[in-house]
């Protein structure tokens, strides 16, 4: 049951395969092109088809009509969280609101190069690995200014196993270890 009301005769004649081409071509969609017509649905669908109509996805229309400016901001910015902040294309699909391959191809727009999963696995693991450095680092200006690996490793929740080997990455001097409890008198040999 077509909720329009029937063409007259003649006017369905009127809307010729090329005319309904051109217009799908500047960006109107079917729903449009039927309502604009007063065709069927089919019946519009069919005319694209003889007169060699190209159809889009709702995404090709979608992006057809995006504010071509805002579509660069956006892709500039995703290819900067993507090489400037190791974002995976996860992280862009979220923070543009897209699919990972909406994101994917933003990212391509704007002149980035997609990287393989390992290629980000090492680069996030240099990154925790500088990060990790950083904090050994400030861990050390502590302990050399008289804080003890208990003390540290309370304050930044870390075991003191862990205090001990960041310490050690930072190349930290150590101080002698304190025998809390009695002094041991060495024993005599026979």
């Amino acid at each position: 049951m077509n909720p329009h009301s029937p063409p007259t005769p003649g006017t369905s004649e009127a809307v010729t395969p090329q005319a309904l081409r051109q217009q799908y071509e500047a960006g109107a969609t079917v729903d449009e092109l039927v309502t604009a017509s007063g065709l069927s649905y089919g019946t519009v669908l069919n005319r694209l088809h003889d007169a060699g109509t190209v159809m889009r996805t709702s995404w090709q229309t979608r992006r057809m009509r995006q504010n071509p400016q805002a579509r660069q901001r956006l892709a500039a910015h995703l290819r900067t969280l993507y090489e400037q902040h190791s974002a995976t294309l996860t992280e862009l699909a979220t923070a543009a609101g897209e699919t990972r391959r909406g994101a994917r191809r933003l990212l391509i727009e704007a002149g980035g190069t997609v990287r393989t999963t390992q290629q980000t696995l090492r680069i996030r693991a240099a990154a925790r690995a500088a990060e990790r450095y950083k904090v050994a680092l400030s861990l050390r200006a502590r302990y050399e200014a008289g804080a003890t690996v208990p003390e540290l490793a309370r304050e930044h929740s870390y075991s003191v196993a862990t205090v001990y080997r960041l310490l050690h990455q930072a190349g930290t001097h150590m101080r002698p270890q304190h025998h809390h409890g009695p002094a041991h008198t060495p024993r005599k040999r026979p």
